[in-house]
């Protein structure tokens, strides 16, 4: 999710589901804009395990960010606009095209992948008669792609849901009940995630976090209590583990996250429901 160390920058960041459609693909789909008499946006974004799909209002290609491993810090000018959509962790590789592992921690336009189409795209956005258009415009696509795409892998399909943060099931366990070594099960993951189930199950857990902390449940609620919502297992694990997926301790990325976002971002569409769950499994 992107934060900012610049203060209170005029910027907005606006989060809503896909068209029911798209529900099994698309986990959201996002506008960001940076007012144009603002100040450069300074943004972090860290790993969430997904591929996102995204476009600049006044760009000519359209581009593809593989899943992360780590965090990254960018800009935004002012007057900039992005639309995107944020793919469903395993669902990338059957409408992009390559395997997720060849996309880690990259950048790459999507006519790289596609060809003359995602050129004919772009144009098709720079037609759009608002961010809001353009966003539809990149669902339709989507949509269209899904007729030919192959079916996302069933057996890392079935194992992201063992492991979401609030199902403490050891990965050797389930792994050995679906008949397959732990190298065959890292592999599959690999290809449609882009690393294995150990570094994704850490950055489930790390989301399930950010979830927690947003709105005044989050501002309410002391680190520790946090950590044990998430299903860490005490506050230094926390700890660690956020410094190595944002480069900064729990407190600091939260403080940065809530002087950045306040009012200005909507991340309900990706946040919602996971932190229900997680309050839920956690009475």
């Amino acid at each position: 999710m992107p934060t900012s160390s610049t203060a209170n920058p005029v910027q907005t960041y606006r989060e809503r589901l896909p068209a029911p459609r798209l529900a099994g693909q698309v986990s959201s789909v996002w506008i960001q804009h940076v007012a144009a008499d603002g100040v450069p946006y300074e943004h972090r974004t860290v790993p969430n395990g997904a591929t996102e799909l995204s476009w600049e209002l006044g760009s000519d290609l359209v581009t593809v960010s593989g899943p992360q491993r780590q965090p990254i810090v960018g800009h935004l000018a002012p007057g900039s606009t992005v639309v995107g959509i944020r793919f469903r962790p395993g669902v990338a590789p059957s409408i992009l095209g390559p395997p997720a592992s060849e996309l880690v921690d990259q950048h790459v336009e999507v006519d790289r992948l596609w060809g003359r189409p995602a050129l004919t795209l772009a144009e098709r956005l720079a037609e759009a008669e608002s961010p809001e258009g353009a966003s539809r415009l990149l669902e339709d696509e989507v949509f269209r792609r899904i007729t030919d795409a192959s079916e996302p892998d069933p057996v890392v399909a079935a194992a992201i849901g063992r492991l979401q943060p609030w199902r403490p099931d050891d990965i050797g366990t389930w792994a050995a009940g679906l008949f397959l070594s732990p190298r065959q099960l890292r592999r599959r993951f690999t290809a449609a995630l882009g690393f294995g189930p150990k570094m994704f199950q850490r950055i489930l857990r790390f989301q399930g976090f950010l979830a927690l902390s947003q709105g005044r449940h989050g501002r309410d609620s002391g680190l520790a209590r946090l950590a044990r919502q998430a299903g860490y297992s005490d506050q230094s694990h926390l700890t660690r583990e956020s410094s190595e997926l944002t480069g900064l301790t729990p407190r600091a990325f939260l403080e940065e996250m809530w002087s950045s976002c306040g009012e200005n971002h909507d991340h309900e569409a990706s946040y919602g429901a996971l932190r229900r769950a997680l309050l839920v499994s956690s009475r």
